[in-house]
């Protein structure tokens, strides 16, 4: 029997990292290899301990999870840290290693894309026939999943109205992929521009990454999820893709596990980076259920449109992308008439939420201060670098990877 969770009684988090060649940064199509290494077969997820590993669509990606949701988000980042320095140990005796950031940043998708064929291949095998997955948003991103329980309609109603409300301020912290094809991208979260696009062929499936305004789950399912099986159905007369996880919008319900799991957020240099900013965003997220930032109705009030707005804003400017709408301002308990910048607005969040002594604090502080991950990528790159120079960098942001250490600009 499943059990459910209430509020933040427990944590789901997942980190995807590339695995690519030592010497010279490219990707290498290899985990497969990686997870018959350690556990000698591909019959499922490899389980250590606290976490597990496992693959996902491309084949020089590997993901490592919480096995079991968390019972809290506190020294987590060591877990992480002791697998990815063990998944290095493996990788090293075949010239590979681990590296972070949403994108690599000269891959060509086109060219070195590897779908995983083994295990639910069959499914992957639909999403390339019916998108077509070998492009930059199918097989060059690697993110960050938060997954935060809800045991009620009350709770569930709740949590996604404070999570829709707070997706389009993520990018502000996390934006990590600022390259594309060895160029400077033309935003600072290429990866979350990229995916926006993925299933343009069924425009349902991700709507506008925003969801929708839903009261309870029942409505959730009528709005979002039957549209969707409904658009999917010429294309998937099997039904291999009807399931929660075909909703491609930047927070989804996973009602078979009833929680909800945000996506917008690149993954970072470090576990330590993407645990501080997990655990900012949870105690966000908690000052908005508990209605101590703002009642539940001004939460919900601006609209999906305006939402999807903000985000493309922060998506190309992170932090300095301008919040003006006042329905979002009020809805962070803000009164102004000319508005404040995404950086200013996440200050303000995390004087209200964050204890002096927290120790995820200071991490949160240097992106607030330095930039984003991204912005402290080209702070060392430059606009135009050379691929030599581009390398350097991204070995550097491997050895951080390997260190557990932040990138200061």
């Amino acid at each position: 029997m499943k059990k459910s969770f209430g509020l933040f009684e427990r944590y789901g988090v997942e980190l995807e990292y590339m695995i690519v060649d030592e010497e010279t940064l490219n990707v290498r199509p290899e985990s497969d290899k990686l997870i018959a290494l350690e556990s000698g077969s591909l019959a499922g997820d490899v389980a250590r301990g606290r976490l597990e590993w496992s693959n996902e669509l491309s084949l020089h990606l590997i993901e490592l999870k919480t096995g079991r949701p968390a019972v809290r988000l506190s020294r987590l980042d060591t877990a992480f840290q002791t697998e990815v320095r063990h998944i290095n140990h493996l990788l090293q005796k075949s010239g590979a290693r681990l590296l972070p950031t949403a994108m690599h940043p000269w891959m060509d998708p086109a060219r070195e894309s590897r779908l995983w064929p083994h295990s639910n291949g069959e499914i992957y095998a639909a999403f390339d026939r019916i998108f077509n997955c070998s492009g930059h948003g199918w097989t060059n991103l690697q993110s960050t999943h938060i997954n935060l329980p809800f045991r009620t309609a009350a709770e569930f109603r709740k949590l996604h109205t404070a999570i829709r409300l707070v997706l389009p301020l993520l990018p502000a912290l996390a934006a990590s992929s600022p390259f594309i094809e060895g160029r400077r991208a033309p935003m600072l979260d290429a990866r979350l521009e990229t995916y926006r696009h993925n299933c343009r062929r069924i425009p349902s499936i991700t709507g506008h990454v925003i969801p929708d305004v839903v009261n309870s789950p029942t409505e959730y399912r009528r709005k979002i999820l039957h549209k969707i099986y409904r658009d999917l159905t010429p294309h998937d007369p099997e039904k291999l893709l009807q399931e929660e996880w075909a909703n491609a919008r930047g927070a989804i319900a996973r009602f078979e596990r009833d929680t909800i799991e945000i996506r917008v957020l690149d993954i970072q240099e470090c576990p330590a980076a993407d645990l501080a900013i997990i655990q900012f965003v949870a105690s966000v997220l908690r000052a908005l259920t508990n209605a101590k930032i703002s009642p539940e109705a001004a939460q919900s009030r601006p609209s999906t449109r305006v939402l999807e707005g903000l985000l493309l804003d922060v998506i190309q400017q992170t932090g300095k992308a301008r919040v003006t709408d006042p329905t979002i301002l009020s809805a962070f308990g803000i009164d102004s008439e000319s508005g404040l910048e995404a950086r200013e607005l996440l200050e303000l969040l995390l004087e209200a939420v964050a204890p002096a002594k927290a120790p995820w604090r200071e991490t949160i502080e240097l992106i607030l201060i330095q930039g984003t991950l991204a912005e402290r990528i080209l702070t060392k790159t430059g606009e135009r670098p050379s691929r030599a120079k581009l390398r350097r960098v991204y070995a550097e942001l491997a050895d951080c990877l390997e260190r557990g250490k932040l990138l200061h600009a």
